[in-house]
């Protein structure tokens, strides 16, 4: 069947809810068997520790030690690189806790809570009376191992560049060729490969720590219990009261108000995660025709353009960086709607031809198209150094420039109302989305506004125009910081004078849309 085909299946197969409670535990029980079971129930065999490290990693998309993604070397943001980190750990680190007492009870808590878990797959409710005690000491154990954001900052070690050859002498617990070669395959690896690391201490203690309990059945069940967290939401409900449960126990009340999303709701989600440039077409040629394309892009030239008057009445800047501006905006890449490819349908179908979908089994098809995801996620990004200079879906309400690609994206989803309508007269078109549109245009001119950021400039002038909108801010009745906050409001300020300018230039060009039972006028309209 087509992508399109495929993804509607997914969605049917997780709103079967009927279907999923009477398969109850039976599938991810399967599934556990496959990689050793609890080994603390006495079913399945324990396999070796990088073996199943490898299979939940290359399979299932769970990294408990370290995380694995691909993204941009800070040397040249052009090409991409393997990117290795702590992982993300659900339960918040001991520090959070005030009282020594409280740590306590709520770590019994947890134990309850995760031999619920176990007893949900068949263990016995009690277990090996250490096992889950154990499990939730090493967890402490590795987390105590992070160094602090802002260590790593006053460090500068947000980014240590090695090669998996140095990873491995730093770090040899992990087997990492092989852990590597199981994500990224088929693309070939060797220990030559460059690797950057976000933080190296915790690396290293992640390994001595692995060293240290290798004897016990903890780093097994650990590596269960992440792999049981991951896939559980595609469980029955038993599955997702125990993590509501968990939640409660691990983040109070704040996570008890975490109310369940609608059915449909959650479908959609776990849908669109999977699917994007599928359920992206969709939206696009529901919500986004030709002509909405068009007027889109012919809103944001004219804003272009007012842009390019504004900076010839810039008193600060001098004429060689007033041409340099001028070309800077000319060489700006444009997306407005949604990335070309989504809407190649054969190439989105080769994407997804061998994923089998059966609308019998949701969880067997979240597994399926976890694989997808790794493809998508990891080995395109490092293969082709992707052009797509997307982050966001097609449908999202939110735009940004990007410094790497030199490029401003406007989704689809920021092309409705009250943002944007083909009917809409010009004036309400330009005081919202051309705000936005021009407010992203500015951000092109960030580093001139920072300090020693433009040097043939007159400061003093410029120095003059910071001050005064540092104080307009800060004098607003809210408590802002003027100077911290200065760039997005330098954009916000600056976005709304352009556009109204813009707006002004088009009434040049166009006839106005008049709304006479509103009794406001143009102007009005605008802001």
């Amino acid at each position: 069947g087509s992508a399109k085909e495929k993804a509607i299946q997914f969605y049917r197969s997780c709103m079967d809810t009927q279907r999923i409670e009477s398969q109850g535990t039976q599938p991810l029980k399967d599934l556990l068997n496959q990689v050793g079971g609890w080994n603390i129930t006495g079913v399945g065999k324990a396999k070796d520790f990088n073996e199943t490290l490898q299979t939940l990693m290359s399979r299932y998309s769970t990294f408990p030690f370290f995380r694995v993604h691909v993204g941009p070397s800070p040397s040249d943001l052009k090409t991409n690189i393997i990117q290795i980190d702590h992982p993300e750990f659900e339960m918040p680190p001991e520090s959070k806790f005030k009282e020594k007492n409280y740590l306590e009870v709520t770590y019994q808590r947890l134990k309850n809570s995760y031999l619920k878990l176990g007893g949900l797959l068949g263990g016995p409710q009690d277990g090996p009376p250490d096992s889950f005690s154990l499990t939730l000491s090493f967890i402490s154990n590795l987390q105590r191992v992070v160094t602090p954001l802002q260590e790593r900052q006053q460090r500068g070690m947000l980014f240590f560049r090695t090669t998996i050859r140095e990873l491995q002498e730093k770090a040899p617990a992990i087997d990492w060729l092989s852990c590597l070669q199981a994500v990224f395959h088929p693309m070939p690896m060797n220990l030559s490969q460059p690797i950057a690391v976000h933080d190296m201490d915790y690396i290293r203690g992640m390994s001595q720590l692995i060293e240290q309990w290798h004897k016990e059945r903890v780093l097994h069940i650990y590596m269960i219990l992440c792999l049981v967290g991951n896939l559980s939401p595609a469980l029955d409900s038993r599955f997702q009261d125990a993590r509501l449960e968990l939640s409660k126990i691990l983040y109070g009340k704040m996570g008890s108000s975490m109310i369940p999303d609608e059915r449909w709701r959650k479908c959609l989600t776990d849908t669109s995660s999977f699917f994007e440039p599928v359920l992206g077409q969709m939206i696009v040629q529901e919500i986004f025709p030709q002509q909405t394309k068009k007027l889109a892009e012919q809103m944001f030239s004219e804003i272009q353009d007012a842009l390019y008057g504004q900076l010839d009445q810039l008193e600060w800047m001098d004429e060689q960086t007033r041409q340099e501006a001028k070309v800077l905006i000319s060489k700006l890449q444009v997306e407005i709607g949604y990335p070309a490819h989504i809407l190649q349908t054969a190439k989105v179908n080769l994407e997804y031809q061998n994923l089998e979908i059966n609308e019998d089994t949701f969880f067997l098809n979240v597994v399926a198209c976890l694989k997808v995801l790794r493809e998508n996620s990891y080995l395109k990004p490092l293969q082709h150094h992707s052009q797509d200079n997307w982050h966001v879906s097609p449908w999202t309400v939110h735009s940004y420039y990007s410094i790497r690609h030199h490029t401003v994206v406007f989704p689809a989803g920021m092309f409705r109302s009250p943002f944007f309508h083909m009917e809409f007269p010009s004036a309400v078109n330009f005081g919202a989305i051309g705000v936005f549109m021009a407010h992203e245009l500015l951000h092109t001119f960030y580093g001139y506004v920072l300090p020693g950021g433009c040097p043939t400039c007159n400061r003093s002038a410029l120095q003059k125009s910071v001050d005064c909108l540092v104080e307009q801010y800060e004098s607003s009745g809210f408590k802002v910081n003027g100077t911290f906050t200065l760039l997005e409001n330098s954009a916000d300020t600056g976005g709304l004078a352009i556009a109204y300018q813009a707006y002004k230039n088009w009434l040049k060009k166009h006839k106005e849309k008049d709304l006479p039972k509103i009794g406001l006028s143009h102007d009005q309209l605008f802001y």
